[in-house]
């Protein structure tokens, strides 16, 4: 991990094309400005790892409903 000080009104870049800026410091609370093109999601991480189980659970309940679905073919087709 890369770990950098900065001062209020500072910033920081990644890549070409994202900027991160010091906005405020408050006590034990940092602002951050986050400037990046809008095809690069931002997100807090608590909400990218909700999302990210989000969709780890529909992929599964996705298993669960094709699996259904083929067993429900099959009876048909055996008893057809």
């Amino acid at each position: 991990m890369l770990v950098l000080s900065r001062k209020p009104n500072e910033s920081i870049i990644i890549g070409d094309n994202v900027e991160i800026k010091v906005v405020e410091v408050r006590g034990e609370q940092v602002k951050l400005g986050i400037t990046a093109p809008r095809d690069i999601p931002v997100h807090r991480k608590e909400i990218y790892e909700s999302i990210h189980k989000q969709n780890l659970d529909a992929v599964q309940k996705k298993h669960t409903n094709l699996d259904k679905l083929s067993n429900i073919f099959k009876k048909k087709k055996d008893s057809g």
